[in-house]
């Protein structure tokens, strides 16, 4: 979720003449966006860090479509390299993404985004708002073989958990020690793990289906 703007940004919209292309303490603005989010691309959820050759400050209203958000914080998201250079069907995030808009902004709060978003078994990612869903896959293009495998291979680590811990049990597991493995992995400060969403999200799932 988005936190307190850079100050040279607040600066920078209060000068004459000021647009995005004439900001020039982007680095700042990486540094801003990154640790809000956790180092973690605002759309496929792979490790970014905040130099330039391995981010893109991504506006999620285009620059060109929407001039007028070109420095609203608000409207700024630090994204991967995206497949730069690669043929299109490898590219992803913002660099396949381009001036298009989506419907949904990963970082506000109103646009309830984790309940847009499920997970399959294989590591496919859905969303139950069809257009939204078509989006995932030709805007974004967040189902790459890669990304499928990444979020799997995060999903077992926790499918491998619970059938452990019951088996330790021989029972169900408490509710208690479900929402202590959700804090693991999305709570706290600092950096999260790429793709940790699955794994949260799978746990969610589980504690939906008990009773409070």
């Amino acid at each position: 979720m988005k936190g307190p703007e850079p100050p040279s940004l607040t600066a920078h919209r209060q000068t004459e003449h000021s647009d995005y292309d004439n900001y020039q303490e982007k680095d700042e603005l990486r540094e801003a966006l990154v640790d809000e989010q956790r180092f973690l691309c605002c759309y496929c959820m792979k490790r970014i860090s905040p130099v330039a050759t391995d981010m893109k400050i991504e506006h999620w209203q285009s620059q060109h479509g929407h001039e007028t958000e070109q420095l609203n914080y608000q409207n700024l998201l630090g994204a991967c390299m995206g497949g730069q250079g690669q043929p299109p069907d490898l590219q992803h995030c913002d660099t396949l993404k381009g001036e298009r808009d989506l419907r949904f902004n990963p970082a506000d709060r109103n646009h309830h985004i984790e309940t847009r978003i499920s997970y399959d078994l294989e590591g496919v990612i859905h969303s139950n708002d069809a257009a939204f869903d078509q989006e995932l896959n030709d805007v974004l293009n967040l189902n790459l073989k890669v990304f499928q495998n990444n979020r799997k291979s995060v999903l077992d680590v926790v499918l491998d958990w619970w059938r452990e811990e019951k088996r330790r049990l021989r029972g169900p597991i408490p509710r208690a020690e479900i929402e202590r493995q959700i804090e693991l992995r999305a709570g706290g400060a600092g950096a999260l793990q790429p793709y940790y969403r699955i794994a949260v999200w799978w746990l969610e799932q589980k504690l939906g289906g008990m009773a409070a």
